[in-house]
């Protein structure tokens, strides 16, 4: 089988031929069909992640050992089984749940492997999408998709089930006021997508580029801002009337973080998404007399993805823009995604 892998942090990948594995046990074998570049896949592949204040977390302080195959948004056909897979056939075309977690613990017992504390994330912790073949430990991590086309199925697997994860976390205001979502890339159109398959109110969406504040609107945004305007925050407050009740910060970054705080109104709740990195100072009485939430979302369960896929089954696939790419072209589209250039998703097919 061949590979992609990042086998030195900031050097292009490298491809690399190996034999393909033989599944044992409950393992099952797939022929990749379609795998999602996805803008967290840069940190690994730069090596780190900002800290803020000048400080890093090394990927390998996180766990994270190289040579790896990343990609983590994956589709693909069912090649071979291990002699006690179970509840999949040879020939299926599944979407694989990447955020695996121990399987034995409390948190995974109870279907959320995505905050185990020892993870086994495919394309993060062990080897994913970037490849020709990819080995999922068990069945329970594949999921139909019934006629959905594998590269619209594919980032359900991560932008998706992260938005749809987030959009939850809000609750039952979701129907009543609009979300303010930072960010409009691959999850922030995702997240205007699922939010109105979810019955919401609508999307304010803020970001520094022109050109997905437009494709934000032709989304069905009910209004885009310049997330870089001096006075951003200010024009969300007179948007919501008086400010947000929620904010999905998709981006993560410390002006994006301090421009949701500055947005909410007393009550208000921030959801963290974005892996952007930096740092934040609030003073501390602010938490109580202004009644605020910060939250952090990190993916979603098993649970989770069934949810998303069944409501993807109801109101249709998300209208996200898709281009595919030669799995080949990878270094390609990480160079396209880092510089900003990527509108929508890239999917990968080998």
């Amino acid at each position: 089988m061949k590979s992609y892998d990042v086998c030195e942090c900031g050097a292009p990948l490298r491809m690399i031929e190996r034999p393909t594995p033989t599944p044992g046990g409950t393992e099952v074998l797939l022929k990749v069909v379609a795998a999602g570049v996805c803008h967290s896949d840069l940190h690994i592949w730069e090596g780190y992640f900002d800290l803020g204040g000048g400080k890093r977390l090394n990927i390998k302080d996180r766990g994270i050992t190289l040579p790896l195959t990343m990609g983590h948004e994956n589709v693909g056909t069912v090649a071979a089984l291990g002699p006690d897979a179970r509840g999949v056939k040879l020939g299926e075309r599944l979407l694989v749940h990447p955020w695996m977690g121990c399987g034995q613990c409390g948190v995974c017992r109870r279907g959320d492997e995505n905050l185990c504390r020892t993870p086994r994330s495919l394309g993060v912790f062990r080897s994913g999408g970037y490849a020709d073949h990819l080995l999922v430990p068990h069945p329970r991590y594949l999921f139909d998709i019934g006629d959905l086309a594998p590269e619209r199925a594919a980032p359900l697997a991560c932008s998706g089930i992260t938005t749809y994860g987030a959009l939850k976390k809000i609750g039952p205001l979701i129907q009543e006021e609009p979300c303010v979502v930072i960010g409009a890339g691959g999850l922030g159109l995702m997240c205007i997508a699922l939010l109105k398959a979810m019955g919401g109110k609508g999307a304010i969406v803020a970001d520094i580029d022109p050109r997905k504040r437009a494709a934000a609107m032709e989304a069905g945004a009910l209004l885009t801002i310049d997330a870089a305007a001096a006075d951003a925050s200010r024009m969300i407050i007179d948007a919501t009337g008086g400010g947000a009740w929620s904010v999905i910060d998709l981006v993560g970054a410390s002006a994006s973080v301090q421009l949701g705080i500055d947005s909410l109104i007393k009550g208000g709740k921030l959801i963290v998404v974005g892996l952007y990195g930096g740092e934040i100072t609030m003073p501390t009485p602010f938490f109580p007399m202004r009644a605020i939430t910060i939250q952090g979302s990190y993916v979603g369960g098993l649970t989770e993805m069934a949810e998303l896929l069944a409501l993807v089954a109801r109101t249709g696939s998300p209208p996200v823009p898709i281009a595919t790419r030669p799995l080949a072209q990878v270094n390609e589209v990480l160079g396209e995604l880092k510089a900003g250039k990527v509108v929508g998703r890239v999917i990968l097919t080998p």
